[in-house]
């Protein structure tokens, strides 16, 4: 794969920010991981698109910026309304572009207002279908929520899959490091990797109703899942993991439990 030019100066997306940012983040990952990018040549030359990612580390974004940088189109990622907030961070993440989701709230819409605009602008736009860290045990792609399906069916937009691989082992999800929150040594290998754009085609023209949300959730979720078989060199379970109904069988399986208990007294 021919290796793109990190440096366009010319492109207006990086800005005196977006430079500075990279100069700051990239000793990082580079300390931090050696580091394979595959699939530069998915990803539209010109244009609005989306990317849309699996995520199963506090650390992704980290690593998935520098990919999408070195790429030569700089990514509007979506991050969290709280990042916004910590001193330094929001100052950044504001003057290079980024936008923030407020979760829960009136201002949710706001998100994808952003997002179609800078898609418009040509720029590409990150999400992460999963909306939070995977739950799966093994970490493959759960169940998602319909953004980045909805703002590529109202902008007709290109939807690159995209998986990362490695990154949950510098920082673990959820408790999952043996009792190491990091464990930044020895260096791990990370990748990155895109996909051939998602045919979403079939479902263009039609309402936005809730199932053809969905089921373009579901293709855009089962290319990246596709993309991480083949990082990973293994098949995902044929069932993706819901959190929701996972939650729904827990609280099942204690209320059980609990009669169990009382018709045991």
């Amino acid at each position: 794969m021919a290796r793109r030019s990190n440096a366009r100066f010319g492109n207006p997306d990086y800005g005196i920010w977006y430079r500075f940012a990279a100069v700051l983040v990239k000793p990082v990952t580079l300390a931090l991981a050696t580091r394979d990018w595959r699939g530069w040549e998915h990803l539209p030359e010109k244009g609005g698109f989306i990317a849309a990612v699996n995520h199963n580390s506090v650390i992704d974004p980290v690593f998935y910026a520098h990919w999408q940088y070195n790429s030569g189109r700089p990514p509007r990622i979506l991050g969290k309304s709280s990042l916004f907030s910590i001193p330094f961070i929001g100052f950044m993440l504001r003057k290079t572009g980024q936008i923030p989701v407020f979760r829960e709230s009136t201002d949710a819409a706001e998100a994808f207002r952003a997002a179609i605009d800078a898609i418009d602008r040509g720029q590409c736009v990150q999400f992460y279908p999963e909306g939070t860290l995977t739950r799966d045990p093994e970490l493959w792609p759960m169940t998602g929520k319909s953004g980045a399906a909805r703002v590529a069916l109202m902008t007709g937009a290109p939807v690159i899959p995209v998986a990362h691989w490695g990154a949950h082992e510098i920082i673990p999800p959820y408790g999952r490091g043996g009792g190491a929150k990091y464990r930044p040594f020895p260096r791990h290998k990370v990748i990155v990797a895109a996909g051939p754009a998602v045919d979403l085609s079939k479902y263009q023209g039609q309402e936005l109703t809730a199932q053809v949300l969905r089921d373009a959730t579901e293709d855009i979720l089962d290319a990246i899942t596709e993309v991480l078989e083949g990082i990973r060199g293994e098949k995902a379970p044929a069932e993706r993991y819901d959190m929701r109904r996972a939650a729904r069988e827990r609280a099942a399986a204690a209320e059980a439990k609990k009669d169990r208990a009382e018709g045991g007294r």
